[in-house]
């Protein structure tokens, strides 16, 4: 049983594996169908760091590989631009595993944009601009391993997954829908994420690649612009269909038309054709 092997490698790889007990809860951020986020305290050193507590006991197994998968992600990519991994805890009496990872302190994407829509403004261009420039240098590490890693598709980037630091920086998060793709692989064929910015690969169900993830990096850009997604509808089937056709209206005018060139070739139908 090779999730079991897994947790029991876990176990071993430290002399003195940290306990729940180690860390104090401060208050839950969110939570989800398996667990929950809670900002904590780590009581050594007094740090504040943050953990998903996921309940792996009624999981089915393809979940709990895709849970497997997701730390060991988070253990390998290291780079400014992605939400840090610290440590994991497994609690098996209760059947919940608990990674704990760096607290970024300015919040998520969505949350920013929520604030915007409430205040009646609009973020500025140079801030957009630093975000897709900070995401680009994030899904270069995970797109272009240096060291012969397999190549990491995230699949699930949205402005919720996209996290801000005390200094404004963009770190990639949540990798729970990541895919690793394998050099004698080139292409994917699971389709997960999130509907308003999905490639129109996904939507047709083809093999996708990277350049799925560099879709829905235009996606988040334009919504970042005009604070709704490019793509919008009331089902599954109309917005499938507007995917499909890849229309969506300018970007406001108060931004400039070197920034709407440049997502119009991320949101370009023919996946070749965008940006690497």
């Amino acid at each position: 049983f090779i999730y079991c092997a897994v947790l029991g490698s876990w176990l071993r790889d430290s002399a003195m594996p940290s306990r729940v007990e180690d860390y104090e809860v401060l208050y839950t951020i969110g939570s989800g169908s398996y667990g929950r986020c809670q900002k904590i305290r780590r009581k050594s050193d007094e740090k504040i760091l943050v953990w998903k507590e996921l309940d792996y006991g009624n999981m089915a197994e393809s979940e709990k590989q895709m849970l497997v998968s997701e730390v060991n992600l988070l253990r390998e990519l290291k780079h400014p631009n992605i939400v840090r991994y610290h440590d994991r805890i497994i609690d098996r009496s209760n059947a919940t595993l608990y990674i704990v990872m760096e607290h970024c302190e300015g919040g998520d994407l969505s949350s920013l944009i929520t604030r915007c829509i409430k205040e009646r403004r609009y973020l500025e261009e140079q801030f957009i601009l630093r975000v897709m420039a900070q995401l680009t240098l994030a899904l270069k590490e995970c797109h272009r391993r240096s060291d012969g890693r397999a190549t990491v598709l995230h699949r699930d980037l949205k402005p919720a997954n996209i996290f801000l630091d005390i200094k404004q920086n963009v770190k990639l998060g949540d990798f729970g829908l990541a895919r690793i793709l394998n050099h004698d692989t080139s292409f994917a064929r699971t389709f997960v994420g999130t509907p308003y910015y999905m490639s129109p690969e996904q939507v047709n169900r083809m093999s996708y690649n990277e350049k799925s993830d560099i879709w829905s990096l235009g996606c988040l850009l334009y919504e970042l612009c005009a604070l709704s997604p490019p793509f919008t509808a009331y089902n599954q089937r109309e917005l499938t269909e507007k995917i499909r056709e890849g229309k969506y209206r300018r970007i406001p005018y108060r931004y400039s038309e070197e920034l709407n060139t440049l997502l119009s070739k991320m949101l370009n139908l023919k996946d070749y054709l965008r940006p690497s």
